[in-house]
């Protein structure tokens, strides 16, 4: 994923025109529980059952979006999805746009597409709807096990301008049956099938007609459990804990801090060893000359080589510690001054 995707921790919301076109697909019962794993801030979500008397779960790992979720009327669990357990076929309706981007661990690292898949869908009923939300290429990798475990799927490209960005499609598919296990030959066919469709340019587009209707089934209320560290809490408590402090102590150490007026004038060597030591940093000058100056010790190298009589080259590496001091002035112009040259910009 990009810089900018990152920073949104992959949130890149559903247009309200698509959730729309998607809800003409579904048959509601007078009660039921839907989730959304990935509900950022809710407002898919919520104009996907806008009017319709169900339970809506969303799980979201940004503190801010999950309370703009809560606003809209989601029982929002602010966690790591991964980190969420939840009863097996429990929900009725299961809407999943992850984040578009690669699992970040030390070795296997999956499309993100695929691991929320394997980690969500055992969570929706028999029966239930499944709504996900993905980029066209990455279909094929979820082709083995949306062929094993659902049904009547159905594949459009979303047309918004935000969707043709990102060439989102959504699969739209019924849970199947868990005695309903497909022969050898079905199941590789259905691979097959969702492979070639994730390369296909000419996939017909959703919609604001249907011509068939998903029908959810019924479901009770569930509950969400989050078995990860709620760092959020965590982060607030930590400084009311004693062994932070003690620990605080030795890992975060207060920098010096020197105060009073010397008994005589310092001369030269004294100026120097006191910026040296970092503890003449702060604000200096006045007008144009006034200025922010840090010190900070650097380590130097120094190459050269000696050639021998007889042709031997040797490489000399030294190191040497120096010190360098910033300056920041107040009409933006910055200066690092070393031992050795001065740069300006």
């Amino acid at each position: 994923m990009r810089p900018h995707g990152q920073t949104k921790l992959g949130f890149f919301p559903l247009p309200i025109t698509e959730a729309k076109r998607l809800k003409n697909w579904l048959t509601f019962p007078e009660r039921f529980s839907a989730l959304d794993p990935c509900v950022g801030d809710g407002v898919a979500f919520a104009h996907l059952l806008q009017d319709v008397a169900c339970n809506r779960y969303g799980i979201e790992v940004d503190a801010n979006r999950a309370e703009q979720a809560k606003a809209l009327g989601v029982e929002t669990l602010q966690a790591d999805t991964m980190d969420v357990r939840c009863p097996p076929e429990a929900v009725s309706v299961l809407y999943l746009n992850t984040p578009y981007d690669w699992e970040a661990g030390e070795s296997h690292n999956q499309r993100l597409e695929s691991v929320f898949l394997e980690h969500t869908y055992r969570w929706l009923k028999v029966g239930g709807v499944l709504l996900f939300v993905i980029p066209q290429m990455r279909l094929a990798k979820c082709a083995r096990l949306l062929s094993e475990y659902f049904t009547d799927l159905r594949v459009f490209r979303l047309t918004e301008p935000a969707c043709v960005q990102f060439k989102q499609i959504v699969v739209i598919a019924t849970r199947r049956k868990r005695h309903a296990r497909l022969s050898d030959t079905a199941l590789l066919d259905g691979v097959r099938y969702l492979e070639a469709l994730s390369t296909r340019a000419d996939l017909e587009p959703l919609g604001d007609a249907v011509d068939v209707r998903y029908e959810v089934p019924a479901s009770e209320r569930v509950v969400l459990t989050n078995m990860g560290i709620p760092l959020d809490e965590v982060e607030d408590l930590l400084l009311e804990s004693s062994a932070y402090r003690q620990a605080g102590r030795v890992l975060l150490p207060k920098l010096g801090e020197v105060k009073g007026r010397p008994l005589t004038p310092l001369h030269g060597g004294h100026v120097g060893l006191l910026c040296t030591a970092g503890m003449l940093n702060g604000i200096f000058g006045d007008g144009e000359e006034r200025h922010i100056a840090h010190w900070r010790s650097v380590k130097f190298t120094d190459h050269w080589e000696e050639e021998q009589e007889d042709g031997t080259r040797i490489l000399h590496d030294r190191e040497r510690f120096s010190h360098e001091l910033t300056l920041v002035f107040a009409n933006g112009k910055t200066q690092i001054l070393t031992h050795e040259k001065k740069e300006s910009e």
